[in-house]
C-alpha cells in the first residue's frame, strides 16, 4: 500500500512547495482537491498549466495520484437537481474534471461531495445514479477509476455506508466505477469495525482507495482510532493500491498534522 497526502492539508503554501514537503517527508504522492488549484473553475484549467503541475509534482518526487472534493467548485452544482441546466452544468463540470485528472497523471477520483448529492426529492437517487454512470463510462474511457465515497449520515442522506455504495456501483454496472473506504466516516456511521469491513469488501474488488483519518476528524494516531488493526487487515487482503491521509482537523497545524500521520503509519506498518 502506498499513502498520499491530500493537498489542502498544506494548502497555504505553493504547489511546488506542497509537493517537495510531501515527498520529504515519506508520502509517495499527493491526492489533489482542485478548488485549490483553481477556486472557481479548476475544470477549465488551462493545458499548460495542467502540464505545468504535473511536471512539478513529478519533478519533487510527489505525483498526483487522485483527485477528490470533486465538486465544490464551481458553486452550486448537484448530481440530484431536476433543473436541467443545472443538471448540465453538473455533469461537464464532472467530465471535465475527470479529463483534469487524466492530464495530472492521476489515476482516480473520488467523489465525496457530500452536499451536492444531497436526496431532498423523487428521483434524486434516480439522477445521482445516472450521473454516476456517465462518471464511470468517462473515467474508464481516460483509464481511470472514479469512486463513490461512502460518507456518513451526518453529512449526507445517500451511500452512507460501504454496502450501500456497494449495491449502487453493483447495479449501475459502469466501467471505472468503484467504491471505497473513508476511515472517519466509517466510524461515525458504519456497525462493524473498519477492519472488518475491510476484510468483508476489498476480496470483492470494489474497493478502490481508502482515506485514513480518525473519527474526531484528525490524522491518523491524533484520536482514539486504532489503526494497526487496520494497517493488519489491508496486509492481509493484499490491498496494493493507494491510501491518503485526509484529515481535516490540522491540529496543530497542516505541515505538522501530515508529518505526525505519516511517521504514524509508517510506524505501525514497520512493526506489522
Amino acid at each position: 500500500m502506498r499513502i498520499a497526502l491530500c493537498n489542502e492539508v498544506l494548502a497555504g503554501l505553493p504547489f511546488a512547495a506542497q509537493a517537495r514537503l510531501a515527498a520529504g517527508l515519506g508520502y509517495a504522492g499527493l491526492e489533489v482537491a482542485p478548488f485549490t488549484l483553481d477556486p472557481e473553475a479548476p475544470h477549465l484549467l488551462p493545458a499548460a498549466r495542467r502540464a505545468e503541475l504535473r511536471r512539478i509534482a513529478e519533478g519533487e518526487g510527489a505525483p498526483i495520484t487522485s483527485l477528490h472534493w470533486l465538486l465544490m467548485a464551481p458553486a452550486g452544482l448537484s448530481i440530484t437537481a431536476a433543473d436541467p441546466a443545472l443538471r448540465a452544468r453538473t455533469l461537464e463540470v464532472m467530465e471535465r474534471l475527470v479529463g483534469l485528472a487524466a492530464d495530472l497523471g492521476a489515476t482516480l477520483l473520488v467523489h465525496g461531495s457530500p452536499k451536492q448529492r444531497h436526496l431532498a426529492a423523487a428521483g434524486d437517487a434516480a439522477r445521482a445514479e445516472e450521473a454516476l454512470a456517465l462518471a464511470g463510462f468517462w473515467a474508464a474511457r481516460h483509464g481511470l477509476t472514479y469512486c463513490l465515497e461512502p460518507l456518513d449520515a451526518g453529512q449526507t442522506n445517500w451511500a452512507t455506508t460501504v454496502e450501500e455504495a456497494v449495491a449502487i456501483c453493483a447495479r449501475i454496472a459502469s466501467p471505472g466505477l468503484k467504491t471505497m473506504l473513508d476511515v472517519s466516516a466509517a466510524g461515525r456511521g458504519e456497525a462493524a469495525p473498519v477492519e472488518e469491513l475491510l476484510r468483508r469488501f476489498v476480496p470483492t474488488g470494489w474497493i478502490a482507495h481508502l482515506h485514513l483519518n480518525d473519527r474526531n476528524r484528525r490524522a491518523p494516531g491524533q484520536g482514539a482510532d486504532r489503526f494497526g488493526p487496520i494497517l493488519r487487515a489491508l496486509r492481509e487482503v493484499g490491498y496494493a493500491g493507494f491510501a491518503a491521509v485526509e484529515p481535516f482537523d490540522y491540529h496543530p497545524d497542516g505541515p505538522a498534522s501530515a508529518a505526525r500521520a505519516i511517521g504514524y503509519l509508517h510506524g505501525l506498518m514497520e512493526m506489522s
